[in-house]
């Protein structure tokens, strides 16, 4: 366990993005920028900054990876839930979550896999690539929407619709199957949040996943939405 979570190192230098008082981590939000336009140069390259019209955007993403109970409960943010991040092509949804891994990493933790990925692993492997996301790791599925159709020996499947619905009822599973839970709130399972990043709306994901993968959306996400006029930021 890192006995300063709140200061970063990088290279030869470190970035204290909040202070210690009681035992708790009191995080400051212009200091945590700071880091992450750092960090974005390592990750991305030179050209990597955080845009004045994303940080609203940004703060929300922030107070939920540092679980900020209390500033997220003022926005209406579910920390019990996952993120749903959605806006146009290039606006810097992925950016993102790869770089919010590195923030507070004993709080928040998750694998980034692209959808394309995971169909092309089911074209070659089969139905056992299903039953690899019903374990109760943290997964962000990237770019949801953009995948085909999977097909293994001809049979059709819309993976990424099955795997949503299997990751539906691992997080809504009843805490007393959890091992050594005795608790009754269903939202004490905290081992099986789900992120997704996407380009399509509300209606659009119905389309392609179905009522059912609509619904369930709604309990299990954080919808978090980039302005529909952001810039791509890869141009």
């Amino acid at each position: 366990m890192n006995p300063t979570p709140h200061i970063k190192t990088e290279g030869t230098s470190k970035f204290q993005i909040g202070e210690i008082r009681e035992n708790v981590i009191h995080y400051d939000f212009e200091k945590i920028k700071t880091y992450l336009n750092i960090k974005g140069h390592i990750l991305f390259g030179k050209n990597f900054r955080i845009y004045k019209e994303d940080e609203a955007l940004l703060f929300k993403l922030c107070s939920y990876f540092i679980q900020d109970h209390y500033s997220c409960a003022k926005m209406g943010i579910d920390t019990h839930k996952g993120i749903l991040l959605t806006g146009p092509v290039g606006c810097g949804k992925t950016s993102l979550m790869q770089l919010l891994l590195h923030l507070a990493p004993h709080k928040t933790n998750y694998e980034i896999i692209p959808t394309r990925n995971i169909v092309f692993n089911f074209n070659t492997n089969g139905f056992v690539v299903l039953d690899k996301y019903s374990d109760t790791k943290n997964y962000c599925f990237d770019d949801l929407g953009v995948e085909p159709v999977g097909s293994h020996y001809a049979k059709e499947c819309n993976v990424l619709g099955e795997i949503l619905l299997s990751r539906y009822d691992l997080f809504t599973r009843h805490p007393e199957l959890v091992s050594g839970s005795h608790q009754t709130n269903l939202k004490v399972n905290n081992h099986s949040k789900t992120h997704i990043t996407t380009n399509l709306n509300a209606q659009e994901l119905e389309k392609c996943y179905g009522n059912r993968v609509r619904s369930r959306i709604r309990t299990m996400f954080n919808l978090i939405t980039f302005n529909e006029n952001s810039i791509d930021k890869r141009r």
